[in-house]
This record gives C-alpha cells, sequence and structure tokens, in this order.
C-alpha cells in the first residue's frame, strides 16, 4: 500500500479507501491509486482487508440444484450485482438435503457473511435460528419469516401461467395435463395452484390422471410423461412446473413418437436459455433471472447499507409467456400403444 501510494502520490489512507469502496474518496485520486495498482500488479488481501475493516464484504447466496439450469443463470446475475457493488459471493448448493443445507448454513458463518440470499425452499427453522441470531439480512423468495431483515421477493406465478392457459385454450386445447413440481416447496405449489385457478377460469375440468407429481428433474418430465402414456384419452397439451421437466417430456414424446406440437403441445417455466434450443424451441413462462437477482441483492444491500441507499421498492418479479414452437393447434395423434 505504501508503493502505491508513493506512485499515485496519494496518502495511504486514501489508498485503503479507494481500495474498499469508500464513495467520498475523490474520483481523480481514486483513478491515480488504481491506475497504479495495476503498474505495480498489487492484489488486495481480502481477509486482511475483513481483519482490518470488520466487513468481509461477502454475500451468500443459497440454491437448490446446480444441475438446473436456471440456477447456474441465477448466479451469474446475483454475482454481476455484487461485482458492481464491490462484494463478493460465497455459493452453496442444498440439492434438497437437509444435511447439505447445515453445510451451507456453516460455512456461511465461519466465513463471516453478510448477508444472506435463500434462492431455495424448505430451509429448515433451526438453521434458519442460527443465521437470524447472528442478524445477519436473508432475502428469500415469496415468504419470509418475521424478522428485522428479512425480505422476501413475491413472484408473480399467475400472470405468466393464466397466459399459457389462455394460450392453449385459444388454440382449441382442452385436454391439458400438468406436471408439477416437488410437493412442500412453495414456489411449486403457488405454480400448480395458479395453473389450476386458470383452468377454472377457462371453465375447463380435467380428471385427476392429469395432474402428475413432479421434481423439477428431467427424469421428473419423462417419468410424468410416462405416466401421462397410460391415460385411456392422451392430453393434447402438458404444461410443466418448469422448463427441465417440459424438456424431459418433449424426450418421452419423441420415444413414444409423438410428434410436438403436431400430436401435443408442451409448456415450460423458467425460460432458462437452452429452452430457445431444443427441438422444436420451447415455449415457456419467463421468470427473469435477472430481476430476481437484482430484487435480491437490493434487498440485502439495503439492509447493510441503510444509510447510504435508498429503501427498494416492492419486491416483485412479473412473470410473461414466452410462445416459440412447441405449442400448436390440438392433433388427433394415435395412441403410442397403437404405434408398437
Amino acid at each position: 500500500m505504501r508503493a502505491v501510494a508513493k506512485l499515485a502520490n496519494v496518502s495511504i489512507a486514501t489508498v485503503s479507501r479507494t481500495i474498499n469502496g469508500i464513495l467520498t474518496v475523490n474520483d481523480e485520486y481514486a483513478a491515480r491509486v488504481w491506475k497504479a495498482v495495476k503498474h505495480l500488479g498489487y492484489i488486495p488481501n481480502t481477509q486482511a482487508r475483513a481483519l482490518v475493516s470488520g466487513r468481509s464484504r461477502l454475500i451468500g447466496i443459497i440454491i437448490s440444484d446446480i444441475t438446473n439450469p436456471f440456477f447456474p443463470e441465477l448466479i451469474q446475475s446475483f454475482e454481476e450485482e455484487a461485482i458492481n457493488s464491490n462484494y463478493e459471493i460465497l455459493i452453496g448448493s442444498t440439492a434438497y438435503d437437509s444435511r447439505r443445507m447445515e453445510i451451507c448454513i456453516d460455512r456461511i458463518l465461519q466465513r463471516k457473511v453478510e448477508g444472506v440470499a435463500v434462492m431455495t425452499f424448505g430451509i429448515e427453522e433451526p438453521l434458519l435460528d442460527r443465521l437470524a441470531a447472528q442478524n445477519i439480512p436473508l432475502v428469500f423468495i415469496d415468504v419470509a419469516p418475521k424478522g428485522r431483515a428479512m425480505s422476501a421477493i413475491k413472484v408473480d406465478y399467475r400472470a405468466g401461467i393464466s397466459e399459457a392457459v389462455l394460450h392453449l385454450v385459444a388454440l382449441g386445447h382442452q385436454r391439458i395435463a400438468y406436471i408439477a413440481g416437488p410437493e412442500g416447496l412453495h414456489s411449486a405449489e403457488a405454480r400448480k395452484d395458479a395453473f389450476l385457478e386458470a383452468l377454472k377460469t377457462s371453465k375447463i375440468k380435467i380428471p385427476k390422471s392429469y395432474t402428475i407429481q413432479g421434481d423439477h428433474t428431467l427424469e421428473g418430465g419423462m417419468a410424468g410423461m410416462r405416466s401421462l402414456l397410460r391415460s385411456k384419452v392422451l392430453p393434447t397439451a402438458v404444461m410443466c412446473s418448469n422448463d427441465m421437466t417440459a424438456i424431459g417430456v418433449m424426450h418421452m414424446a419423441a420415444e413414444a413418437r409423438l410428434r410436438v406440437p403436431e400430436d401435443i403441445s408442451v409448456i415450460g417455466f423458467d425460460d432458462i436459455h437452452i429452452a430457445r434450443f431444443t427441438i422444436p424451441p420451447l415455449t415457456t413462462v419467463r421468470m427473469s433471472c435477472q430481476e430476481l437477482a437484482h430484487a435480491a441483492f437490493e434487498a440485502i444491500r439495503f439492509n447493510l447499507e441503510g444509510g447510504t441507499k435508498k429503501k427498494p421498492g416492492r419486491l416483485e418479479v412479473k412473470t410473461k409467456l414466452t410462445v416459440r414452437r412447441s405449442t400448436g393447434v390440438p392433433g388427433n395423434p394415435a395412441h403410442p400403444r397403437d404405434l408398437i
């Protein structure tokens, strides 16, 4: 730091404030400091800085499943928000396992994380209490426990799912099946409820066998479609709780020699990047990773820097149907058993 200060012709204190992101540093001085840092190849020791400043500038993000493309896309957006504000992130993936969740909490506490975005569901209350006891700001999707530094991002599932059902009805579909997400997950239950409400609004009744329990995986989508193939009368459209499920449905439909969308239409939810590259490209309900990450980070940042930050408005993420080529007018396919 002394070498940087000497080269930049500023005080050591100015170097320290610049590197630690203090906004009161004169712009000209800050530019000279960063130029000197680059010239000298100086890499700040973040652990040493945390010991001196008392701040780790580390934000945790806990997700459900790192193998689901939605979550890496969410992490990338969240990290961009953090980097732009001079924070780092610590990632934990639970795989829906309480033991892995406990390990994530241990790492968060050990690394002195300043805030946590819980982008998963089903966190155990005792584990949550460990974070709350440290007064660590937390942000959740949909529902947050009561507390001073607790925030919840409201996702408007109904808007996009209602659009999706109306889209299918407008095409002429009446036999619409649904493959849900894991039982007990709030977001999965909310999506299912929105689907059933949209059917009711459109005055469409479906048999119970058309509602299948899934798990938000490719394999779950394949298993769900396999169950639907055992129906006496096939549905003409399948809506899914997420895109991974929908891709699994399309795969199983191809194995059964059903064409999408000529024989059966498919709709997903999330709009992950690969959804536009499936064959055919997947019609899906878009939930923006960028909007979700921005809302989560701003909620945490306000709790950390409330004195200098404007309180974020309503934490809400909209959903909207994106029509591609996996939906079309209802066909009248032969039952797969007739194709064997």
